[in-house]
């Protein structure tokens, strides 16, 4: 489609379908995209430590987190990318008052434990478990840093209820708000 965009934002916890809606909007638009979990990923492969230990040295030390951060923020305020998604990304693109699309998908904690289940090979009571202990701790972490929690309503321009939708229903309704847009 080549259809020209500023720039969007996808937010949501894991197992909420960010991913899978970025593909698509990259097929649709052919537009380029960042996921800020691939910044954390690429960071921990260039100090050559594994994801664990590069997520106890980020929660030891502020300032490798607030970095990467800095590197998203600065990602979002170049014209190279059209999507960042991240849980903090629609946070960022508010708080430097980017004429952007904010989009957080909302999913019950159950469905994005059947879904991380699914895709991880889990029960879905580890991945309830799992979700629960990360989305706390994620959550502190950025309350302690920022004073921020990724979902909170205030920055986003959208919230889509992706609950009980498919990933085709959540792209057909991103791609309503979008070209209302476009």
């Amino acid at each position: 489609m080549g259809v020209n965009m500023l720039k969007v934002t996808i937010s949501g916890h894991p197992g909420s379908g960010t991913s899978t809606l970025v593909e698509k909007l990259i097929a649709h638009y052919s537009w380029k995209s960042i996921n800020g979990g691939q910044i954390f990923r690429d960071e921990a492969k260039n100090r050559n430590i594994s994801l664990s230990e590069f997520g106890r040295l980020c929660k030891d030390d502020q300032m490798v987190d607030r970095d990467l951060d800095e590197q998203l923020k600065n990602i979002l305020l170049g014209d190279e990318i059209e999507i960042v998604e991240s849980r903090l990304a629609g946070w960022w693109a508010y708080q430097l008052d980017l004429k952007c699309i904010r989009i957080w998908l909302d999913v019950d904690n159950t469905e994005r434990a059947r879904r991380v289940a699914n895709r991880e090979g889990i029960t879905q009571q580890i991945a309830l478990e799992e979700n629960t202990s990360r989305a706390k701790v994620d959550s502190e972490r950025y309350i302690q840093m920022y004073g921020i929690s990724p979902e909170q309503r205030e920055p986003y321009t959208h919230v889509v209820d992706a609950t009980h939708i498919d990933s085709s229903e959540v792209f057909s309704l991103v791609t309503e708000i979008l070209e209302a847009k476009i």
